[in-house]
């Protein structure tokens, strides 16, 4: 593992992280560079071996984090206000260990209160490495994540 690259990392997340989205730390950790095109959420990132698993590939606990992220944030831009996963499945097709991986969260169903997305993740030649679907229970306005969770 390159130790530099990971303490450089590290470092910058903690010197830039703020408490919102797009900002999170563990969103600058993972260096990602989020967009919203076409009513979908993409997320690019670098590929570091400090993400790597014991086999030598992104570690399928990274590879869902980046996914959830991908329809929470979509969520939070579509509805102007937040979400809570209430499930989602990852089905894992191909390992990526190198270049840049590409994320792209867009909804199957919008309801008023549940919502349906999808996320698909892609290497860098375009292969399809991991599809996830999710459910979704958006707040009311003005009501927070822990509020949410306690109704569910």
């Amino acid at each position: 593992m390159d130790e530099t690259s990971a303490k450089s990392a590290f470092d910058q997340a903690m010197k830039n992280y703020k408490p919102e989205f797009g900002k999170f730390f563990l969103a600058q950790l993972l260096a990602l560079d989020i967009s919203y095109p076409d009513d979908r959420c993409v997320i690019r990132f670098p590929v570091h071996d400090f993400l790597f698993n014991p086999q030598g590939s992104l570690h399928g606990g990274v590879v869902a984090t980046v996914m959830d992220i991908s329809m929470g944030h979509l969520l939070h831009r579509s509805y102007d206000r937040a979400g809570t996963t209430i499930e989602m499945k990852v089905q894992y097709m191909r390992p990526i260990n190198a270049g840049t991986a590409v994320c792209t969260g867009q909804f199957l169903k919008r309801g008023r209160s549940i919502a349906f997305l999808e996320s698909r993740l892609e290497d860098s030649s375009g292969a399809l490495a991991a599809i996830a679907t999710s459910t979704w229970k958006c707040s009311k306005p003005g009501q927070n994540e822990k509020e949410i969770a306690e109704r569910i």
